[in-house]
């Protein structure tokens, strides 16, 4: 097999972002064979670089988000607060086929980077664009991380919490991550649409759109006047929603326990099936009703035993317990390693094993891993492919534009 035989192979692609959502759909296309550029301002990079080292994170000798996000692209360093570097910019521009950017809105306007200016230059370009609250309205220059436009605005901050809880901060890049799938989909879907037609694109996305599409059947319900009355009830959807805690610790979730027969096996394994012979738990509906008594009265039995004696026995009974992970569990899962939802690269990649993104599809070839970019270590490199001779690289480096 050679580089014709990816899928991507002879596509370039702009990295014009910073952080997660817009450069890690465009760590996807390299992942399928596409020649990705990303810009990186000279001395500073993409603050994404330093997350690691931010104090509060979790401390690791490889820069751990760096390598998983920004695997399998090249850096080129570019000022373009220079006439140098916006030159080489309009120069990548008009041969390139897509064009992913989250600048803020008025720093693109400024810059002349909108998909006008990039469509009037590259009309068979794709310009792919990632905003915090969307393009248009009171808001669109706003900017934002998913924590506030993705978490927070959408109100799954404000629901998934305890009743009588405060909100709870998002995990780091947890609105990210999905909503760079949502651009690569959008990414991929112009693509057909060029095949087909021969145009260019204007796509995009928002960390605020893909907030309200994660919280969309209450969203959809509030939209549509539903009554909240049995969503706001302390225990919801009765004892499926409680996390059990073990005698070690950990905690096992019935979520999954669905019918009759899997409830009362499950006393049954629990040593709980007195549990039925109280009038307040002897049917389905008593025991909604009588949810926090039912929930109360069934803490005990599941603190008797370890979470994982417990497991052996619902596996025994064939029954759908979950045991609740932690990130230490990860690692080992046996089915995240049967489905290579963790990469691991050659031993001359240098580091770790690489979480993947989750998008499949069977035979497609994908490109060997390679180490995420040093700031600025391919712009040599791509310089001379755009034909600039080393005297004029080393004097835009004089100048500070590379």
């Amino acid at each position: 097999m050679n580089d014709d035989d990816l899928l991507f192979s002879g596509l370039k692609v702009l990295d014009v972002g910073t952080w997660i959502a817009a450069p890690v759909a465009t760590t996807m296309l390299a992942d399928y064979g596409a020649n990705v550029i990303k810009i990186e301002q000279p001395g500073v990079g993409d603050g994404y670089r330093q997350y690691a080292l931010v104090p509060g994170t979790p401390k690791c000798e490889v820069n751990y988000c760096w390598v998983m996000d920004a695997r399998n692209k090249r850096s080129l360093n570019l000022d373009l607060k220079s006439e140098d570097g916006m030159a080489i910019l309009h120069q990548l521009i008009d041969d390139c086929d897509i064009y992913v950017t989250n600048q803020p809105l008025a720093l693109r306007r400024r810059l002349g980077l909108m998909y006008e200016d990039i469509a009037a230059r590259n009309p068979r370009a794709i310009y792919a664009s990632l905003t915090a609250y969307g393009e248009k309205g009171p808001e669109r220059d706003r900017e934002g991380f998913d924590l506030v436009a993705w978490w927070s605005r959408s109100g799954l901050m404000d629901q998934l919490r305890e009743p009588g809880a405060g909100p709870t901060p998002a995990l780091p890049g947890q609105g990210d991550h999905p909503t760079a799938v949502a651009m690569y989909a959008s990414i991929v879907t112009a693509l057909l649409r060029r095949q087909r037609t021969g145009k260019g694109s204007h796509v995009h996305t928002s960390l605020l759109a893909n907030g309200l599409w994660s919280n969309a059947c209450l969203a959809q319900a509030q939209l549509l006047g539903a009554d909240f009355t049995p969503w706001k009830h302390p225990v919801r959807a009765g004892f499926q929603r409680h996390m059990y805690e073990c005698a070690d610790g950990r905690h096992l979730q019935f979520s999954m326990v669905r019918t009759v027969e899997d409830f009362d096996a499950c006393l049954v394994v629990l040593e709980a099936v007195e549990l039925l012979a109280d009038e307040r738990f002897g049917t389905p509906e008593d025991r909604f009703a009588n949810g926090v008594a039912f929930i109360e009265a069934l803490i005990p039995y599941v603190r008797r035993r370890t979470a994982s004696e417990w497991m052996s026995l619902f596996r025994e009974a064939e029954l759908p317990v979950a045991l609740v992970a932690k990130l230490e569990d990860l690692a080992t899962d046996p089915q995240i390693l049967a489905n290579a939802m963790v990469l691991t690269p050659p031993p001359e990649f240098g580091q770790g094993p690489i979480v993947d993104h989750p998008v499949n599809v069977e035979g497609l070839r994908r490109v060997d891993l390679s180490p995420a970019p040093t700031p600025g270590q391919h712009s040599r490199e791509v310089l001379r492919e755009m034909g600039y001779d080393d005297d004029r690289i080393d004097a835009l480096a004089r100048h500070g534009v590379i």
